[in-house]
């Protein structure tokens, strides 16, 4: 017990309990329900998830936001921006490889079982681990320095177990840590003096119904542009 104690009293170890921590948690909030479930007629966030990864794999991208016999207002349109629409084809492909009853056009609505739900919990446990979790590292490590410290560590903390992030994401099957990774990578970039692409997705990036992800895009875009002026500017 006290060699534990010992070990975990240095910074670097503590980075390394923090990122277990996020983890256990993710995977313990996953285990609760979510709203809406066997509820019809639209059962809730699982079924606007299944929906959209049913949608995107089976229409092309310019008929994801046109009212159609496959896509109407009245059953969970996809109105979010198109990043969004882009990782719900590549999520609904790996659900499609496992379960292909889950997003089959049109005759899955309403579907649920435990596997579904738990390949959807899946999707969006790794792309947590491999999009928000290695952008937090790096920005807390440009912001406070590559040795480990306790700063550095509550940083990461304060970051990876945020509670609403944990419960909208791993609870309602949201994909908010995919806007927020892009987020964090791009500010840190920017500290870094790295220099970043800008996002072009061909259309506008606010929807009016998904406030979370629509937020964290436009926080996303912001610092690139800002930066984008203040290099014009110096210029």
């Amino acid at each position: 017990m006290c060699n534990a104690y010992r070990y975990f009293l240095k910074p670097a170890h503590q980075e390394q309990l923090v990122l277990l921590a996020a983890l256990l948690l993710r995977l313990l909030v996953g285990l609760w329900p979510y709203s809406g479930a066997g509820h019809p007629p639209k059962y809730g966030d699982y079924e606007a998830q299944r929906h959209w990864m049913e949608v995107a794999i089976h229409l092309p991208p310019s008929e994801w936001y046109s009212e159609s016999e496959f896509m109407n207002s009245s059953y969970w349109p996809l109105d979010y921006p198109p990043l969004s629409g882009y990782q719900s084809f590549i999520h609904g492909k790996w659900l499609q490889a496992f379960e292909p009853e889950a997003v089959a056009l049109l005759h899955s609505h309403g579907y649920e079982t435990a596997s579904s739900k738990l390949l959807m919990r899946l999707t969006v446990l790794v792309s947590d681990l491999l999009i928000f979790f290695p952008a937090s590292l790096a920005c807390v490590r440009i912001l406070y320095g590559q040795e480990p410290s306790s700063s550095r560590v509550f940083a990461l903390a304060a970051t990876l177990l945020n509670p609403a992030a944990l419960i909208i994401d791993h609870g309602h099957f949201q994909y908010n840590c995919i806007s927020l990774g892009l987020t964090t990578a791009a500010a840190a970039a920017i500290i870094g003096q790295a220099h970043v692409p800008l996002q072009r997705t061909g259309a506008p990036i606010w929807s009016p119904k998904g406030a979370p992800i629509c937020l964290s895009l436009l926080l996303w875009c912001s610092p690139q542009w800002t930066e984008r002026l203040a290099l014009c500017s110096s210029a």
